[in-house]
């Protein structure tokens, strides 16, 4: 039809692969559709193509196109990526094995630190060094570096990673190596730590390089599979790939530094969930998703995702895990899902995950072979989600294996079935609470200040139960929860974050230095999005700065006042800082405080979706009533519920539960007392009981 368009978002899971679709026509009407596929390892772009098939969605109709994935996070924590060289500076190859003092199992005297991902004898140096300033105290040698590549080919090397000390204030040495590479060895995949991050650190640094160099190989791979497939069932266009600090960029930028969307889709969830606050008024949000193996969690103030770089992967009770310095949504991720395993331990205490079923053989009542209790077993014996329609009716729920498993777990606690249930519910609520805290109270929030926002396939299951521990007023369950990330990054812009170091003085001349990094950073920005046809005029720009108290070792972020940095403006930016840290540590200090860096957020808008409000019908909602059945809510005893249909549920219809509304992709529980109302986009909102 003349006039319309086709937005499609594709998110590719550890389980399935995720499709929304809106279609507008040419008066502004939206046709929603989302579908829901296996997802297809190794060969994860087959399954966006089956997703779109079964979605009904062809390719040559859509006008823009934005794709998450799990592929870079999967090539590392499965160790799927290539064999990695590191060429650094003279004296420095050890770095990576030297790592950092901060091993979480203090007390264990034979505590070994994380493997490094490239051997010693795949880390070579070069002579040359620059200073902390970027002044160069000792030319670059690169006469060893034809011997070093010669090594690397015999070794099966496939991707070198370049990183050299202080690189970040000045990168010529690495330009200069990376120069030399392509010509000498031009088959190489290249990577050079200032491509990725301008930030101090240099261990941060080295292994960013490193593991960005080990996945780009793969990534790139994938991303051309992507690109070539979609294009041969007639897309004309390039997708946007989601990026792990919530925002969109395009292939062509991806497929130089993969890396950067590590954890693309929690970020997607989190930037609608940040969306969907601004569209119905609520700005301080708390975000919560649910999956199958974990729950993430986000905390999002006037209506901004906090971005960090202090950002680390496998890093647990016994282990530091490894860090990577790119732009990610500050968010606590814990191993508490649907198909979180309970246990019992020696002491004979009920624990619930980390370890998951997940999706082979999956929880008992799978029917495919599980033996062992899950949270969604448990939630299956209480009567909270519905045996005859379990996944969408999609699965007969194999309820005697459920049984089965739970009374194997109850026998251990010398308790009946049911209570065994109970109690894994409620366990797992208590660790999914202690996550929103740590997001929320530990960083000098109040959660009875947010509404808590719940998506994922059990995020709202679980979501009124943790509110009510919160002191938390209100529910959000988004429209479309289970494919809720795929529906944010249709909400998200081409979005990049700078960070650089520049140690400067919050003193009277200081603000020049502070000003001048900002024109020269946001000039390089403009160049770069003009380069890929995004008119520079279209780009706007949000301005941090990264501060401490002088001498101290780490920061705190700071959103900087509109219009030019200068002299008179420097004491409104310490007392911001002041504020951010007083409230986060709970005290200030009366000394000289520091500009450690800036973080630079660039953004254009690229076919970002607009949302159009229904309008309000009766608040009538006997019309999706179902039926009823008896429901254990755990820790408020079982009631006679009323059962909804969420498909019929229109803008407008209120009622009151204990309640469950029973969507294909997920359940919502409604705990007793609380009210329910659909607003204008088909969101449910849930408003705690006083």
């Amino acid at each position: 039809m003349t006039g319309s368009t086709m937005r499609v978002a594709t998110d590719v899971g550890g389980t399935f692969t995720d499709l929304v679709c809106f279609e507008t026509d040419e008066n502004g009407n939206a046709t929603i559709r989302t579908a829901k596929s296996d997802t297809t390892p190794p060969n994860f772009e087959q399954g966006v193509l089956n997703v779109l098939e079964k979605g009904g969605v062809d390719p040559a109709g859509i006008d823009f196109l934005a794709h998450g994935t799990t592929v870079v996070i999967n090539a590392l924590t499965e160790r799927k990526g290539v064999k990695v060289g590191l060429i650094t500076t003279d004296g420095f190859r050890d770095i990576l094995e030297i790592a950092r003092g901060n091993r979480p199992d203090f007390f264990n005297l034979h505590y070994r630190k994380p493997a490094p991902f490239v051997q010693r004898y795949l880390r070579r140096e070069l002579p040359g060094r620059m200073s902390y300033k970027g002044e160069e105290l000792k030319p670059l040698d690169m006469s060893g570096l034809g011997a070093i590549l010669d090594d690397f080919r015999a070794e099966g090397v496939e991707a070198v990673a370049v990183c050299f000390l202080h690189s970040y204030a000045n990168p010529a040495h690495e330009q200069a190596v990376v120069a030399e590479i392509a010509k000498l060895w031009p088959e190489a995949s290249v990577v050079s730590s200032h491509q990725i991050t301008r930030e101090w650190r240099e261990y941060e640094r080295t292994n960013t390089a490193v593991l960005s160099a080990y996945v780009q190989p793969t990534a790139e791979r994938y991303l051309k599979r992507l690109q070539d497939g979609l294009a041969g069932r007639g897309f004309s266009g390039s997708p946007y790939i989601m990026q792990s600090n919530c925002g969109v960029d395009s292939l062509e930028a991806v497929s130089r530094i993969p890396i950067t969307m590590v954890e693309s889709g929690p970020a997607s969830g989190f930037w609608g969930a940040a969306e969907l606050g601004k569209l119905i008024g609520e700005t301080n949000v708390l975000a919560l998703d649910i999956g199958g193996t974990t729950a993430k969690c986000s905390l999002i103030e006037d209506g901004q995702v906090k971005i960090m770089t202090d950002y680390w992967i496998e890093r647990d009770r016994t282990s530091a895990g490894y860090p990577i310095m790119v732009p990610v949504v500050d968010l606590v991720e814990i191993g508490n899902g649907g198909g979180s395993i309970a246990w019992v331990d020696d002491f004979g205490k009920l624990h619930v995950g980390p370890q998951s079923a997940g999706a082979l053989p999956g929880p008992a009542a799978y029917g495919k072979g599980g033996t062992e209790a899950t949270t969604t077993d448990a939630n299956l014996w209480l009567g909270r989600i519905n045996k005859d329609y379990f996944c969408g009716g999609a699965i007969d729920a194999d309820m005697e294996s459920a049984g089965r498993a739970i009374e194997a777990v109850a026998d251990k606690l010398g308790v009946d079935a049911a209570e065994a249930a109970r109690g894994i519910v409620r366990i797992a609520n208590n660790n999914m609470v202690n996550a929103l805290k740590l997001v929320s109270l530990n960083r000098g929030f109040d959660p009875r200040d947010f509404t808590l926002v719940a998506f994922g396939g059990g995020g709202a299951m679980h979501a009124v139960a943790l509110a009510s521990e919160l002191g938390v007023k209100k529910v959000v369950v988004p429209a479309g929860a289970s494919v809720f990330s795929a529906w944010g990054m249709m909400m998200s812009d081409l979005r990049r974050d700078y960070f650089i170091t520049r140690l400067v003085d919050l003193e009277a001349g200081g603000a020049d230095s502070i000003e001048s990094l900002f024109a020269e950073t946001e000039e390089g920005a403009r160049r770069q999005f003009a380069d890929e046809g995004i008119d520079p005029a279209k780009v706007t720009f949000l301005r941090y700065g990264k501060f401490r108290y002088q001498n101290q070792e780490h920061t705190t972020e700071v959103l900087l006042p509109e219009g030019k940095v200068t002299d008179a403006e420097l004491a409104k930016i310490r007392d911001l800082f002041h504020e951010t840290y007083e409230r986060e540590y709970t005290y200030r200090l009366d000394a000289p405080v520091e500009m450690v860096g800036i973080h630079l957020v660039a953004s254009a808008e690229v076919g970002k979706l607009t949302m159009k409000p229904e309008t309000l019908g009766d608040a009538d909602a006997s019309a999706a009533l179902k039926g009823r059945r008896e429901v254990d809510f755990a820790l408020e005893g079982s009631h006679d519920s009323a059962i909804y249909d969420g498909l019929k549920l229109k803008p407008g219809m209120k009622f009151t539960g204990p309640a469950i509304i029973e969507d294909p992709g997920t359940t919502v529980v409604i705990n007793p007392g609380c009210g329910v109302d659909i607003d204008a986009y088909g969101n449910i909102h849930i408003d705690m009981k006083s």
